[in-house]
């Protein structure tokens, strides 16, 4: 349970390779030594990596336990494995793929596994995640969604859309959860400079994890239930959405 200063004893991140993800974690070590449970894929390479980071950051101890976006059906019991020790106080939802649109609508199987671990995944440990922590009467949710979702571009469509639909689940579940003492907070980073961004060139705005993920913790800590990372974002979607179809649908974005 979150202790008399508002630090959380055990964490799970779900990503649990995630750069951001992990930075996430890392900014509430450097507050206070919590436990730490990272859900990974078992076949993941930077696993051992993961674990060796959040015990150098300080971690009161660090688990590891499988997880596939990708089989709704394993999500129970990677929740079960997660709970194992105990109450879980921060859950960091943080796995996702990006791709590129063009290539995906055009690739029906390709799409359809997109889709399965970019929300269908999501939600359906978001489900399991609302559950257990009602259960426990208390617990933080931080689910990374993305600016792409707001207002859906042509260029990145299809993981947009995947990013809206996450959001809108997210944001009506802490709605749903309200009184029960479960938060949940959306956030929503335009780029971050990670593994899944390497290679891409800076957009407006682009951020390092650390200083995200500080912006990200520092919302949750006050109870926020939405964050737009940086917040100067909040101000560009409001304007995309005031311009006229015909007119965004022409912009270089």
């Amino acid at each position: 349970m979150i202790n008399a200063t508002a630090n959380p004893q055990r964490i799970v991140l779900f990503g649990g390779t995630s750069d951001l993800g992990l930075e996430i974690v890392a900014t509430y070590l450097r507050q206070f030594p919590a436990h730490v449970v990272l859900a990974t894929r078992a076949q993941s390479t930077d696993r051992a990596a993961a674990e060796e980071r959040m015990r150098a950051e300080g971690a009161r101890s660090v688990r590891t336990v499988d997880f596939d976006a990708a089989d709704p059906a394993s999500h129970a019991a990677t929740v079960e494995a997660a709970w194992a020790d105990g109450d879980v106080d921060v859950a960091i939802v943080a796995f996702g793929q990006l791709g590129d649109a063009d290539r995906l609508w055009r690739d029906q199987p390709r799409l359809v596994d997109f889709m399965t671990v970019n929300f269908t995944g999501a939600v359906s440990l978001g489900a399991l995640l609302a559950n257990r922590m009602t259960a426990q009467g208390h617990g933080q949710m931080i689910v990374l969604s993305s600016v792409a979702g707001d207002r859906v571009r042509r260029s990145n469509f299809v993981y947009g859309s995947a990013k809206a639909g996450l959001d809108a689940f997210f944001t009506n579940l802490g709605d749903a959860l309200d009184r029960t003492g479960v938060r949940v907070l959306v956030a929503r980073p335009g780029m971050v400079r990670t593994a899944m961004t390497a290679g891409l060139k800076d957009a407006p705005l682009t951020q390092d994890p650390d200083v995200a993920a500080r912006q990200i913790v520092a919302a949750a800590q006050q109870g926020r239930r939405v964050v737009w990372v940086p917040a100067a974002f909040r101000l560009v979607s409001l304007v995309l959405h005031h311009i006229p179809g015909p007119i965004f649908r022409r912009l270089p974005l």
